[in-house]
């Protein structure tokens, strides 16, 4: 199959390239420079060289690529995520998905490709309902003032890839990624853990879905050619609870054990992003299990936290 990825350098790009490629895809990947380029294709990849934020020059290299499959995961994510400066931080990335995912998913069906994968989140739907949510959960209608213009990109993202005419449109919402950036050895997420600057707030009762980069990159691929169009929560069979999560990460790191703060004071230091500790959903990941048969190497995030920071 003739694929166009998009993305193929962040953190699950980098991880889902080797694994089209072993899977004997033909893999045309965007490239922000020649540099780049001439690494993508020492890989075994076609490269094309184009600003994904350059409307025309992005749809002139899909539609040059003719791929039969595109593969969309562009970001643009630092390697610290500043919880009271989220939107700053999140703002290349949110601009990505504001302007860049309609083009691609316009292209794609210029080109004549069957299908367009876009990358979601599922952490951000409406907190509100039960505490683990399957794919008819709405993404948040009322976020707040930090979180507004990501939610509103992704909004257009997914809306993009599931109504563009002449192409099935597929979103995979994934969980939280580990293993590779914030959440690995080193990475700014754990090692906030470590030095007991993330604690457990209120009664931490906010549910984090995550997900090993590797189980995200393959269930893309089978993301390829297998169920129907619509939304995928590709995230881990145990939505964890903050207060279950963080001291158990801590406990595998042989870290001391996390602090708890009353959820007032932990809006003094992180802003609204704290409110997720309390109130976050949790995403259910049967439909991935079912129409795409597919499984998580790593069931729950107890089994993987012990691969990566055992």
């Amino acid at each position: 199959m003739r694929v166009f990825l998009a993305g193929a350098s962040g953190v699950i790009g980098a991880r889902l390239l080797p694994r089209l490629l072993d899977a004997g895809h033909d893999v045309v990947a965007l490239a922000r420079s020649d540099e780049r380029a001439q690494t993508l294709r020492a890989a075994g990849a076609e490269a094309v060289v184009a600003d994904a934020l350059d409307a025309g020059a992005l749809h002139a290299a899909i539609t040059g690529a003719r791929p039969e499959v595109v593969v969309n995961q562009l970001t643009a994510l630092p390697a610290v995520i500043r919880p009271r400066h989220y939107a700053a931080d999140l703002a290349a990335t949110t601009e990505l998905r504001r302007s860049a995912y309609p083009v691609v998913a316009r292209a794609a069906a210029a080109a004549g490709a069957r299908r367009v994968i876009s990358q979601s989140v599922s952490f951000m739907l409406e907190p509100a309902g039960p505490w683990v949510r399957d794919e008819s959960a709405p993404l948040m209608t009322d976020p707040p003032p930090s979180t507004r213009d990501a939610v509103a990109s992704m909004r257009i993202l997914e809306d993009a890839t599931l109504t563009t005419p002449g192409v099935e449109g597929v979103v995979l919402r994934y969980g939280f990624f580990y293993g590779a950036g914030q959440l690995a050895p080193g990475g700014s997420m754990a090692e906030d853990v470590r030095r007991r600057r993330l604690p457990i707030v209120g009664a931490g009762d906010g549910r984090f879905s995550f997900i090993h980069v590797d189980d995200a990159a393959a269930a893309t691929v089978l993301a390829l050619d297998r169920g129907a169009p619509g939304v995928y929560h590709v995230t881990d069979d145990e939505p964890a609870a903050q207060r279950d999560w963080v001291p158990g990460l801590a406990a595998i790191m042989g870290a001391r054990a996390p602090r708890h703060v009353p959820l007032w004071l932990a809006k003094l230091a992180a802003g609204p992003m704290a409110l997720g500790a309390v109130s976050m959903r949790g995403a259910a990941n049967a439909r991935a299990r079912t129409e795409l048969a597919w499984a998580p190497a790593r069931p729950t995030w107890r089994e993987g936290f012990a691969e990566v920071f055992g």
